[in-house]
C-alpha cells in the first residue's frame, strides 16, 4: 500500500512547496502551481531513482532546471495563453519568450532544483526507508 500512495505523498508535498515559494516571493498562487509544483518534484525525485548515485549533482541539478523551465513553458501557453487566466506573465523581462518563461527565472530555480532533488531524497529515506542519499558533486 505505501509503494502506492508514495507518489502521491510526494506530488502533494511537491505541489504545496511550489505554492508557499511563490506566496513567498510574489505573495499569492494559482492552484494549476499545484499541479506543475507536484510534477517538477516528482521529475526531481526521479533522479536518483534512475540514475546511479555516482552521476554528479549538478547534472542531476541542470536537468531539473531545463524540465522545470519547459513545464513552465507549456503550463504557460496553456493557463496564459491559451486559457487566458493570466497566472503570470514575464513579457517585461529581457528575454522572456512569449512571456511565459525568461533566464532570469530560469537561473532562479536552480537552487530550488537542487533543494528539490536532495528534499525528495531524504523525504524517501525518512518517510518510506529508502537509502540514505549521497551525491557526487563533480
Amino acid at each position: 500500500m505505501r509503494k502506492r500512495i508514495k507518489p502521491l505523498i510526494l506530488f502533494v508535498i511537491g505541489g504545496l512547496t511550489y505554492i508557499l515559494i511563490e506566496i513567498a516571493w510574489r505573495g499569492y498562487s494559482h492552484w494549476t502551481m499545484f499541479l506543475l509544483g507536484g510534477a517538477c518534484f516528482i521529475y526531481a525525485g526521479a533522479q536518483n531513482e534512475y540514475i546511479a548515485w555516482e552521476y554528479p549533482l549538478w547534472k542531476q541539478i541542470l536537468r531539473v532546471d531545463i524540465f522545470v523551465v519547459l513545464a513552465e513553458f507549456l503550463t504557460g501557453c496553456i493557463v496564459n495563453l491559451w486559457l487566458g487566466w493570466n497566472v503570470w506573465d514575464y513579457s517585461k523581462e529581457p528575454l522572456n519568450l512569449l512571456g511565459q518563461i525568461c533566464p532570469k527565472f530560469a537561473l532562479l530555480w536552480i537552487p530550488i532544483c537542487a533543494t528539490a532533488i536532495i528534499f525528495d531524497d531524504y523525504l524517501r529515506y525518512w518517510l518510506f526507508g529508502e537509502e540514505k542519499p549521497r551525491y557526487k558533486l563533480l
